[in-house]
Formats: C-alpha cells, structure tokens, sequence
C-alpha cells in the first residue's frame, strides 16, 4: 500500500467504536530502547544507524506484514501525511538520518524508530478502548522484547530520555469532541482541575497544539512507580466523567440555548455548502459544530465516521496529496473549500436539516 492509498480511505481507528459521541478513539503509546547503545539524542550517527537497520531486519520478518518509510527517503509532504494521520510525530517528521516508522496496515500500530527514543510503539483505537489498545501494544512489545534487549532497571523500570516516561514507558490517550463545556465556558476550569490530578489535555495532534475543532487529547503525566493498568484504569475513569460534564452541558445547551445552538449548526452548514475559500482552523471549527449537530439530532446526512475522517482529509499535506501537486497556502483555501462544498452538496441529496 503506498501513500496515495491510504489518503483515499480512514484507518480503522476512525471507525465507529461502541463509545461515540464525544469519544474519538484510544491510544497507548510505549516508550523503549535498546540496551546496548546510546539514546538518540547522545548516540552517534553509526550507532543510530545500527538500530534503525536492525529494525528493518526484525520487521521483515515479522509475523504480521508492516508498511515502513524511513526519513531520509520521504519527500516532506509526504512527511506531514503521516503526522496529519497521528502515525508519526512532528519531530520524527523534522528527522532525516537513520529513523523512520512501521505502519500496521489498518494503521492501528505504528512503530517509530530514533525519535526521541529508540523505540515509540503506538497503538491507535476507535471510541473508548484504551484496553484494547494496550493488549495490541504489549503483544507487539513483547514480540520486540524477543529480539532486543532494552533499556530497563530493575527499580525505575524501562529507561527513557524524558524522565517523565521512565517506569512503564507508557503514555495512554484519549481523544475527546468536547464543544458544548467550550460553548458553555467551562473547559477552563476542566483543564485545571485534570491538570491537577496528573493527567494533561494537549490538542488534537498532541503536545504543543491547540485543540482545533474542539478536540482534546487527554492523557497521564506519570508512568514511575504505576501499574499499565492503574494508568489505564485512572484515565478510564477521568474519560467517563468527562463523557458525563460534556454530555450534561449538551442538556443544558438545549435547554437553554436551543434556538442559538440550531442556528450555530445551520450557519456551519450553510458556510460549508457554500464558501469558496475556507482555511483549515475554519474548516475544523465548522465541522465540529456539524459533529455537534449530529450527536444532538439537528443533521442526519452525515456518519459521525465521515465527518471524523475529513477533519483528516481537510489538513494542508491531504489535500495537496490528492492533487498530485504543491499548493500555496491560498490555493489550499480555494481547495479545501472546493471540496467541502462538494461533500455538503452530496450530503444534501440524502437528507436535510432537522
């Protein structure tokens, strides 16, 4: 599969999971490296190279197939496709020597090698299935283990070059649709109060991000001296009383502010059915008001998964990759608007607004 492939279509971690609504998908990431050398950041280029060639060999023979891609070899859009996909990081992608990432073909793991560590396991979900996501992530671990000894100490645990990750090495995630607490003015103090209990809300492509289009990441801060399934079971548990806080203001808002909220909506869909130039903050604002509507019974033309994949399909790398060319910023805009329109024009010959 090449990358002109998976542009055309959603990972299946987009899929409807059983938790939908406010819930996007799962993530558990692993942090590893190996014994032997120096951590990416200190290691020298030979010894980088070593363990990125080692990976190609261990992934070859794997009992499972993986797609890879090595930086050195990645034209920079091609780069951003796979950040705006949540398969790679923006560092990984700003890399060029000796790193690179595996992809699962459902493009539910991903494996990228001498980023900030040696090894960053990523297992991706749809909905609210952070166990799921961790059983793919510790099978995949575990079958790494066999073939390379990591850096481990018995009384931190896995070493790591962020501090923060030493213990379990493990980060879990959970990506969340969260207009109506924005609407109603009380996400502030929501991040606070998460803030304070060591979980942290970053947006939706991570660390350093805003969270555009009402998409919050929120996820552990500690990993030294917890249990995978202490973490887990913390962050389950913080999820579901954000499902509750965002599904209460959603009754409040039609109670309250229904009128307001069906006019919010229709405006969303009449700009995106509309506009000939749209920007991507834009897009993602209107879109999630669009997702907003139907969670709330105000638009049924849309799956919550269509409308999940073009907050994908709208990102500056998407869109120049399915015109086969690089677009100014300007160009996108007419672009993105082009195919928006087309998309609510399509919508509309299946049903209305209600």
């Amino acid at each position: 599969m090449t990358l002109n492939d998976m542009v055309k279509r959603h990972g299946s971690w987009l899929e409807a999971g059983i938790d939908e609504g406010p819930v996007i998908s799962s993530r558990i990431r692993l942090a590893r490296n190996v014994e032997e050398f120096s951590f990416p950041g200190w290691a020298s280029e030979e010894e980088n190279n070593t363990v990125w060639k080692q990976s190609i060999d261990i992934f070859e023979n794997f009992s499972t197939p993986f797609m890879s891609w090595g930086m050195c070899d990645m034209p920079p859009l091609d780069r951003e496709i796979l950040f705006e996909r949540h398969l790679i990081s923006q560092e990984l992608a700003q890399q060029n020597d000796s790193c690179g990432v595996f992809v699962s073909p459902d493009e539910c793991l991903s494996i990228m090698v001498n980023e900030e560590d040696h090894i960053r396991i990523q297992s991706l979900q749809p909905g609210l299935n952070l166990r799921g996501a961790w059983e793919a992530a510790d099978r995949l671990d575990d079958e790494l283990e066999s073939q390379l000894t990591y850096a481990f100490s018995p009384k931190l645990g896995y070493l790591t070059s962020c501090p923060s990750n030493v213990g379990t090495g493990m980060r879990a995630s959970v990506m969340l649709h969260l207009p109506a607490l924005v609407l109603m003015e009380e996400m502030d103090p929501v991040i606070n109060g998460i803030s304070k209990i060591g979980l942290a809300v970053r947006g939706m492509w991570g660390e350093g991000t805003e969270a555009a289009g009402n998409m919050f990441q929120v996820s552990n801060q500690i990993t030294l001296g917890r249990r995978e399934d202490e973490i887990i079971a913390h962050l389950e548990q913080i999820v579901l009383e954000l499902i509750e806080h965002e599904n209460n203001a959603r009754i409040r808002l039609m109670n309250e502010r229904s009128l307001i909220v069906k006019d919010h909506v229709a405006r969303a869909f009449g700009v995106l059915s509309n506009a000939r130039l749209m920007s991507s903050g834009e897009a993602l604002n209107l879109l999630s008001t669009l997702r907003l509507g139907l969670d709330l019974g105000m638009v049924d033309q849309f799956s919550r998964r269509e409308l999940d994949m073009l907050f994908i399909s709208i990102q500056p790398a998407h869109l120049q990759k399915q015109e086969d060319k690089e677009l100014d910023p300007d160009d996108r805009d007419v672009v993105r608007a082009d195919m928006l329109r087309s998309y609510m024009e399509n919508a509309s010959e299946n049903d209305s607004l209600n």
